[in-house]
């Protein structure tokens, strides 16, 4: 059996095309979005609906609270049981998402240097850590392995200090050892491409709808409720913007439009990175159906 990834930029259409395929396996849909697994992030995260599921199963949604850090080792340590479990029903996974760090973990295994371990560079690593946080950790794999941290999110704290690790006890670069991803599962993976400028137009009327729908009410009473704007959570694309407005007291068009441009440039780092997985088919979308999708598989 293969798994399906379903793939591509935000409001490409990636869920509806996702529920006709799993619907049409009989099988299960597997979330990977890095903002989905949040509970009560509902309208920023643009969270499908139960009338959007269409009875599908979907997992990875929900899974977190807002206090909560999530990195992609817990999503791989969540994700990897369900897409096994389907496989061994002998059913297609379907996973959906445009978060590329949690596809990659979910789909390949890493030889990460092939290099030792030490637990003392591991613990120094631990401590520098609590006292100065996963960015500045990751800013330090900057220097040492440009390369393995332009891979890397500072989020997958676990793979950054292994990085860090390898350099450390061999003096060279994670990147520069042949350490090629190894492939789990066999998978074929589309992805939906609009044209750049329909692209953004869809992604400026999806903020609108979020704003109509009540996205600055969802962050004030996150606020409300003790989630710090430094939370995790509020650094999505949508609750940054608005959490930091409201705070400066610009307005609301003012807000939105920073919703938008943030989530256009987000949008153009998603397509680089989809561009880069292997043996990905991009559909138009008037080819992006579960009929045209299933004939590749």
């Amino acid at each position: 059996m293969k798994v399906l990834v379903v793939c591509g930029p935000t409001a490409s259409g990636k869920t509806a095309l996702a529920v006709d395929c799993a619907r049409a396996l009989r099988s299960e849909v597997i979330s990977a979005d890095s903002m989905l697994v949040y509970k009560g992030l509902d309208i920023g995260t643009a969270k499908p609906t139960k009338e959007e599921m269409g009875g599908i199963r979907h997992h990875l949604i929900d899974v977190a609270g807002p206090m909560q850090s999530f990195s992609v080792s817990d999503y791989e340590a969540l994700a990897l049981p369900v897409l096994e479990r389907l496989l061994s029903e002998g059913k297609t996974p379907v996973v959906c998402g445009g978060t590329g760090f949690y596809i990659r973990a979910l789909l390949y295994k890493s030889g990460f240097g092939h290099a030792g371990g030490s637990a003392e560079i591991r613990a120094k690593y631990a401590k520098f850590l609590e006292e100065n946080g996963k960015e500045a950790l990751h800013d330090l794999l900057k220097k040492k392995d440009p390369a393995s941290a332009e891979i890397l999110h500072p989020n997958d704290v676990k793979r950054v200090v292994r990085a860090l690790e390898i350099f450390d006890l061999t003096g060279k670069r994670k990147s520069e050892q042949n350490d090629l991803p190894l492939p789990r599962f066999d998978f074929t993976a589309v992805c939906i491409s609009y044209p750049r400028e329909e692209l953004y137009a869809r992604i400026d009327r999806r903020v609108e709808k979020m704003v109509e729908a009540g996205l600055f009410r969802e962050v004030e009473e996150l606020l409300e409720k003790g989630v710090p704007q430094t939370a995790q959570c509020m650094q999505g694309i949508g609750y940054k913007e608005v959490a930091e407005g409201l705070r400066l007291r610009l307005s609301a068009d003012e807000i939105a439009e920073n919703i938008k441009k943030n989530t256009r440039n987000y949008a153009k780092r998603q397509i680089t990175f989809f561009k880069r997985m292997p043996d990905l088919t991009v559909l138009p979308p008037e080819e992006s159906c579960a009929a045209k999708v299933l004939e590749l598989l």
